[in-house]
């Protein structure tokens, strides 16, 4: 059974950036699409970016500061972020397109003016 756990979150100031990273385990990482979501509190978990195939997405909040990638060799992937807004606040997860596999715990971004 797959598993995730992100990391990279904090407290940064809007304008600043911060590069989430997702290590995953338990499933061949490189044979599948690679997502990440995140959840405010008290809102359904929205997803963020995914990459799958060679096709990128990026919910329209979020495109052009943020870049997804992954490194297979280390069955990791990553969520670059840049010009931070107070608005992108959230707990941050990885996961696949298709939520394949349990959620992790998640990595916390918090954004102050």
């Amino acid at each position: 059974q797959g598993t995730f756990v992100e990391s990279g979150g904090g407290l940064v100031q809007a304008g600043e950036s911060l590069r989430l990273s997702c290590r995953a385990s338990g499933f061949r990482f490189n044979m599948y699409g690679v997502a990440w979501y995140r959840r405010v509190s008290g809102k359904e978990r929205e997803l963020v970016a995914s990459m799958r195939a060679g096709d990128i997405f990026y919910t329209d909040s979020v495109r052009g500061r943020f870049t997804i990638s992954r490194d297979n060799t280390k069955n990791t992937a990553f969520l670059q972020m840049n010009d931070l807004k107070i608005e992108d606040t959230a707990v941050y997860y990885c996961n696949t397109p298709g939520k394949v596999f349990n959620w992790g715990l998640g990595t916390q971004l918090t954004v102050s003016s």
